[in-house]
């Protein structure tokens, strides 16, 4: 239960709006998905009997984490509020490299059917 207490101090509003940042005239707020998680776990082994009988032991655990990705920022400016999006290039990256390796493992089977042919 102090792990769930301590979980709920470190994920707060805080940590998803920034502080608000001021130049002129316009504020920018800046935003991040906040990504949390945590897990625990028992075991206790009973003891056989015999000759060959085990000494029981006991265990315990738990833990947990969290991260933080920027989604983008507010901006404020003369009472007009817009969105702006951050840009994941890893993402934009990765999604590229995704369509290249599809795209030639097409190519691949339609240039193997047009050679049995």
């Amino acid at each position: 239960m102090e792990l769930v207490e301590r979980s709920k101090d470190s994920v707060t509003v805080k940590r998803v709006f920034g502080d608000p940042i001021q130049q002129g005239d316009v504020t920018v707020i800046p935003v991040a998905r906040i990504i949390q998680g945590g897990g625990g776990g028992m075991g206790r082994q009973e003891a056989s009997s015999g000759p060959d009988a085990v000494p029981g032991g006991e265990g315990g655990g738990g833990g947990f984490g969290y991260g933080a990705i920027p989604a983008g920022v507010y901006v404020v400016k003369d009472g007009d509020v817009r969105w702006q999006p951050a840009v994941d290039v890893n993402r934009i990256v990765i999604g590229g490299q995704i369509v290249a390796v599809v795209l030639l493992l097409t190519i691949r089977a339609i240039l193997k059917k047009s050679r049995k042919r």
